[in-house]
């Protein structure tokens, strides 16, 4: 194994043509930096200098580890100065519901990234319940989370309706038992869809369960299921279903809003949460 530290000396060498300038130019005594030629000589198994009157020469083995000694001191101080970085780095978890990540990924989070390049953002998507667990027990610095109450501990960014869909020209909604696509446990989506269900409506059949906004609008479009849909993902292929007509539970207004953990708050932080509310303002979501 080469070890730097004879590297190092060997360079010294190498670049003075003698022992003693190479010695005061990297505060050792001629001695020791003798020594340590000759430890490196051992290692490779070869003669690297020529000793005369003169001060040193290089031989051929010499020239040949010394282009290898460059380069493996120019490696070792780019591993050290990486490790530094990435020990100074700072991280931001952000949690964004899977059904709206695409929204946000176009606007906000991709000016982010590319502004803070020192800053390394970790994203993850999850329905909203499990956004909230996880901010409360500290997994994540920031959330966007939808609710259908106004928010208490979080603030308001905008509103959102829901659509039930079925498709064009479908038989899907007709049927006795409703065939239903909705999202995952602990969406609130979800839960408002049971918590308003009533036993004079028709009963329903979960067919599909899936974080995925395009599962549930494939299902929908191909006559498979009904489903609830955020208004803007109603397509030409769907048609919307007035709830009280058709036997289904009413959707109250959801509200998009910002949720953060107060122990990791940061000036980065701060920046991406502005970003976020601007981008909101700027798309003009209603608010209210």
């Amino acid at each position: 194994m080469l070890k730097i530290e004879l590297l190092e000396s060997f360079i010294a060498v190498a670049e003075s043509g003698n022992l003693s300038k190479a010695a005061d130019k990297i505060c050792r005594t001629q001695s020791t930096l003798s020594l340590q030629v000759k430890k490196l000589e051992e290692s490779v198994g070869q003669t690297l200098l020529i000793r005369d009157n003169k001060g040193v020469t290089l031989t051929e083995s010499g020239e040949t580890l010394l282009n290898y000694a460059y380069k493996m001191i120019q490696l070792n101080s780019q591993a050290l100065g990486e490790l530094k970085d990435c020990q100074n780095r700072e991280v931001i978890r952000l949690g964004v519901p899977t059904d709206f990540i695409k929204c946000y990924l176009n606007s906000c989070l991709l000016e982010f990234i590319r502004e803070f390049t020192n800053i390394e953002l970790v994203i993850d998507t999850d329905v909203s319940g499990n956004l909230y667990k996880k901010l409360h027990q500290g997994e994540f610095d920031v959330i966007v989370a939808t609710h259908w109450q106004i928010p208490t501990s979080g603030e308001l960014l905008f509103t959102r309706r829901f659509k039930w869909v079925a498709a064009v020209n479908g038989n899907a909604h007709k049927r006795k038992t409703i065939p239903m696509g909705l999202y995952p446990e602990n969406c609130p989506i979800r839960a408002q869809v049971f918590a308003n269900h009533r036993l004079s409506m028709r009963p329903i059949n979960v067919l599909l369960s899936t974080p995925s906004p395009q599962a549930l609008c494939m299902a929908v479009e191909n006559d498979l299921v009904v489903a609830p849909i955020a208004e803007f993902r109603v397509t030409n292929q769907m048609q919307v279903l007035d709830p009280i007509e058709h036997g289904l539970p009413t959707l109250p207004v959801f509200n998009e809003s910002l949720y953060l953990n107060p122990d990791t708050q940061t000036y980065a932080t701060l920046q991406l949460i502005n970003l976020i509310k601007a981008n909101v303002e700027h798309k003009g979501y209603q608010l209210n």
